[in-house]
């Protein structure tokens, strides 16, 4: 019977955890108390595309780790249904929306409404019109500015270019477009007969539009020196055009993403793109992270009172600027985190 019982107790011994209850620092325990049980959703203008997927890993992670639960509303690239599923959000009362806005607009009513019914919203990368506890994201003024900069320096008559340049944009009511043409056309003014805009269309983020604009502006003019793009996943189109016409290296691209390698890092070296200003969604997934757990443990008093801005950092990628580690892979980051 001893012998019975000491087995038993050897067995329990073994089964219990090898190491003992984590300390308490003085807030270990109330911040993960704090964050577990509580429920984030996040809705994004799409899933499947590099900026909100790298998002949404980022609080996969978190949630996993911190034990809050997540939810993802996907409207699919419609404003109507992402609309919808605000609505519906604010109805529930989740302890923290994360929204995406397709338009500066588009979700104002709503973002006011989650306010006032006391839901704390973070805001991702593109900037609406209302301002909610926080934004994270670009800043896509300074972008565009950075952009005609590098134009003027491959294009601009004084530096021995034809100084025609054409812009491709996206969703003419997006702040991409909305700011960007701001500063294009502010930095053109400031360089007085360096560039001069041969063409400015939208192609509404698809790739194929762009490259059926791209290749009408090709044979339009034929001594076109480069193209601004506001997004490397529609840009794309754009180099392709180019290379059908027989004209990359003559003809040049700039233009901005999330820095994931296959959009933006591959896309350099292999000459599509000639500068790449990467606002890195790897990075704005871990900033996320840290709103999340911000307001998960210290809730607003009211909700959207004291906005917070969390401007991304900007990285200007070139072949002569390529280096390891450049850009991030999704796969990387669904393994590791941010």
């Amino acid at each position: 019977m001893k012998h019975i019982l000491k087995m038993a107790t050897v067995a329990a011994a073994l089964a219990a955890p090898a190491w003992a209850e984590k300390p308490d620092d003085g807030l270990v325990h109330e911040s993960a108390s704090a964050m577990e049980g509580k429920t984030v959703a996040y809705v994004p203008i799409a899933m499947g595309f590099d900026l909100t997927e790298a998002w949404a890993s980022g609080l996969r992670k978190d949630a996993e780790a911190w034990g809050y639960n997540l939810t993802i509303r996907d409207p699919n690239w419609s404003v109507d249904a992402g609309a919808q599923a605000l609505s519906q959000l604010i109805t529930e009362k989740p302890d923290v929306i994360v929204v995406h806005p397709p338009e500066i607009q588009a979700y104002a009513r709503l973002l006011k409404q989650a306010a006032r019914a006391g839901i704390p919203v973070i805001t991702m990368n593109l900037k609406a019109s209302e301002n909610t506890d926080y934004f994270i994201g670009a800043d896509w003024y300074d972008i565009a500015v950075q952009q005609t900069e590098q134009l003027i320096e491959i294009c601009g008559k004084s530096n021995g270019g034809s100084g025609q340049v054409a812009v491709i944009q996206g969703v003419l009511t997006n702040p991409t477009s909305q700011y960007g043409m701001m500063a294009i056309e502010a930095t053109m003014a400031a360089h007085e007969g360096e560039l001069e805009m041969v063409s400015n269309q939208a192609a509404d983020w698809d790739a194929s539009k762009a490259h059926a604009i791209a290749t009408t502006v090709l044979k339009a003019n034929p001594d076109l020196c480069g193209f601004a793009g506001m997004w490397d996943n529609m840009d794309v189109g754009i180099a392709a055009a180019i290379k059908e016409a027989g004209k990359q290296g003559d003809v040049h691209v700039v233009t901005s993403g999330g820095g994931n390698k296959d959009s933006a890092c591959d896309n350099v070296e292999n000459g599509n793109f000639d500068s790449y200003i990467s606002y890195d969604a790897a990075g704005q997934a871990r900033d996320l992270m840290m709103a999340v757990r911000a307001v998960l443990q210290n809730p607003p008093e009211e909700a959207a009172a004291h906005p917070v801005a969390v401007y991304t950092p900007l990285k200007t990628i070139t072949k002569e600027s390529l280096y390891p580690g450049a850009c991030w892979s999704l796969d990387d980051l669904n393994t590791y985190g941010p």
